[in-house]
């Protein structure tokens, strides 16, 4: 019997620290990668996944999340007015439509972890297991990440997936890491996970990135899961405790992923796309010209 993911979360409470003085006022999720915000990447490829339905769990002070999701009625017919129909109906297309696609915003009040924000769209969530998408890890490709992963996940036997990519070894400690037991094609079924583990002990290489589909045992593991690193509830804490009981793995999506949340990251998804645009090629060439010079100089 297949399983159907019928729902995604979106955890997008966070301060942004790492961004300062730019998210003081603009959340993380919108800051744009040229032209497009970090989180409409996010949910374009939730939207192409097939999904049913989108929780965001956002915090009190970045109302600006819902403003940019949703269709904004009065915005559009104003482009309209002032002749600029094409952009109206651009802007139309991104948002959500509600006839569509069900979009519930639910509030993290405080900073106590990934995990407890998954466990804060409990109540909404639909039958069935759940994906999760952290917008600040930019994946490009097609079919998008999330839907490779839920096809995999529906027609295969594993209750955890977790989207995962090689790392070289001194990295490791930026990420959560699989100990892989065995590895069946795109998957390495797991019997260990460690958090951030220092480079001489890791178990592996194979590091888990924002994507993931979770069986819905997953919300009563938060729910009980105690404290972890920094006194957050920590997502990889809730999966790792349930390796044994549940069948565990990561998933190694195609794609070109980008960690948007630190500013190297940014820069190199900018420039990845930027290059992928003959519009931006006078402006490219200009500036590698320009370096050159400056090196011989």
């Amino acid at each position: 019997m297949t399983k159907t993911v019928r729902t995604a979360i979106f955890p997008v409470a966070g301060m942004g620290t790492r961004f300062l003085p730019a998210t003081k006022a603009i959340p993380k999720e919108l800051l744009p990668v040229l032209d497009t915000p970090l989180i409409q990447y996010a949910i374009d490829e939730a939207r192409e996944a097939g999904v049913e339905k989108m929780i965001f769990v956002n915090h009190p002070s970045k109302s600006a999340i819902e403003q940019h999701v949703l269709h904004d009625a009065k915005l559009n017919a104003t482009l309209c007015e002032r002749g600029k129909g094409k952009l109206a109906a651009e802007l139309e297309a991104a948002a959500l439509n509600e006839k569509d696609i069900e979009v519930v915003f639910t509030h993290q009040e405080e900073p106590l972890g990934l995990g407890h924000a998954i466990l804060c769209a409990r109540e909404e969530a639909l039958p069935g297991a759940v994906a999760v998408l952290l917008p600040d890890d930019l994946i490009l490709g097609r079919p998008g990440a999330l839907g490779q992963m839920i096809s995999a996940y529906e027609n295969g036997d594993v209750d955890h997936m977790l989207a995962t990519m090689e790392v070289p070894r001194e990295n490791v400690s930026a990420y959560g890491v699989l100990s892989v037991s065995r590895r069946d094609g795109p998957f390495a079924i797991c019997d260990g996970l460690v958090e951030k583990p220092d480079a001489d002990v890791a178990p592996s290489t194979t590091a888990v990135v924002g994507r993931y589909v979770l069986d819905n045992s997953i919300f009563e593991a938060l729910a009980t899961q105690e404290p972890g690193a920094g006194g957050e509830i920590q997502l990889t804490d809730a999966i790792a405790s349930a390796i044994g009981d549940k069948t565990v793995a990561g998933y190694r999506f195609a794609g070109n992923r980008f960690d948007c949340g630190s500013k190297e990251g940014m820069l190199s998804a900018q420039l990845f796309l930027a290059a992928q645009n003959p519009a931006y090629d006078a402006v490219i060439s200009e500036f590698l010209g320009t370096s050159a010079q400056a090196e011989v100089a």
